[in-house]
């Protein structure tokens, strides 16, 4: 509550002493970062369900817990939406006069981003309910009709993802610079967010097994999580790798800007500290088999990812605001508020019920999992 005070004081004062390209920045980039650890965490909650898997029916509870972000983060990136005249260059007539720009303005205008904002808020937190709100349900009914209109809605949402996390990148992300375009560049960030889900997940079922409160998940189950965090960032690593690589080789102006502004001075140096601690250092640590299921090792790792993925949507944000890396105390007071907030309202979710889905028929098929 302190770190929360402190950091929305610090906001306050930002909202009115920088710059508002300095302000608005640092918010989308921390409703980003929020945002996307909740659909990751979700994406992993509908995985579970379009798979049949059984072995992490006595963890579930955990992602769908981390997934509570999405409702107030999508409510954070309404308000994100007053930042499209200072942030946006295709917002002004000036920005407009570009030919490449004017001929999106079909796609990129004020009315039209507004509504798909409020569209993808709309279809997350619908998701959120059916998923999450079926499940705590579950808890008191017993019903197991839950797992069936899950199994059935699962692969829907899968869709929803797809085409929200897209949107979201080109709209929230790329067109800070709308002259680039990358077509997939929403795999990208959705590889991000699915990895920053599984590192939330991995964190918080760590924390809640030190804490006796998920009694039965045993090491085992901890191997699959690691195993899910040592192919996702292989997976990371490949589709950055892959844009970068298809965009050096074609050499097309239109395209090649947004990594020239990227891999010079300290942004290159970031760029650097991303390959190595965001694919490197935790691709190494991870192939030894037993270092899947090592708790101390894990929490390391995973939080590792979670500060990686925080630095490459940095990374991506930053650079069309700004000639250099900005670390001041405007960006302290933005990690304060975002992150002492989403750690209490996680907290508190968890707090409301039980750890694991005990009305879940497969809780028990779950729990003497062994590999």
């Amino acid at each position: 509550m302190l770190a929360g005070a402190l950091g929305l004081a610090g906001v306050a004062a930002a909202f009115f002493l920088c710059e508002r390209e300095r302000f608005w920045i640092n918010w989308v980039l921390w409703f980003l970062f929020l945002l996307t650890t909740g659909l990751g965490s979700l994406f992993l909650v509908a995985l579970e369900h379009v798979v049949g898997a059984r072995w992490s029916v006595p963890l579930r509870r955990v992602p769908e817990t981390i997934a509570g972000l999405v409702p107030p983060m999508g409510a954070a990136a309404l308000v994100g939406l007053l930042s499209l005249g200072t942030l946006y260059p295709w917002t002004s007539a000036e920005g407009l006069r570009d030919p490449l720009v004017a001929a999106k303005a079909g796609w990129l205008n004020e009315p039209f981003f507004a509504l798909r904002a409020a569209a993808c808020v709309l279809l997350w937190t619908v998701s959120y309910v059916v998923l999450v709100g079926g499940s705590r349900r579950q808890d008191q009914t017993g019903d197991p009709r839950f797992n069936r209109r899950a199994r059935r809605f699962a692969p829907l949402f899968m869709v929803i993802l797809g085409l929200t996390v897209t949107v979201t990148a080109f709209d929230w992300i790329s067109s800070l610079e709308p002259v680039w375009y990358s077509d997939i560049f929403g795999v990208y960030v959705f590889a991000g967010a699915f990895l920053a889900g599984l590192a939330a997940t991995t964190l918080f079922t760590l924390h809640l097994r030190d804490a006796g409160r998920l009694d039965g998940v045993g090491p085992d189950h901890l191997h699959n999580l690691g195993g899910f965090l040592f192919a996702f960032t292989v997976f990371w690593a490949y589709i950055g790798f892959a844009q970068y690589l298809l965009m050096w080789y074609a050499n097309i102006p239109e395209e090649v800007f947004w990594y020239g502004e990227r891999l010079h001075g300290a942004w290159g140096g970031i760029l650097l500290a991303l390959a190595l601690l965001h694919f490197l250092v935790p691709f190494l640590i991870l192939i030894p088999r037993d270092a899947k299921s090592r708790p101390r090792l894990l929490f390391g790792v995973a939080l590792l990812m979670l500060a990686m993925h925080w630095l490459d949507l940095y990374w991506m944000l930053f650079p069309s605001v700004a000639g250099g890396p900005l670390f001041g105390w405007p960006e302290l007071s933005f990690a304060l508020l975002f992150l002492s907030g989403g750690i209490w309202w996680v907290r508190r979710l968890m707090d409301r019920g039980e750890a694991m889905p005990v009305g879940d028929p497969f809780l028990r098929e779950g729990l003497e999992f062994r590999l």
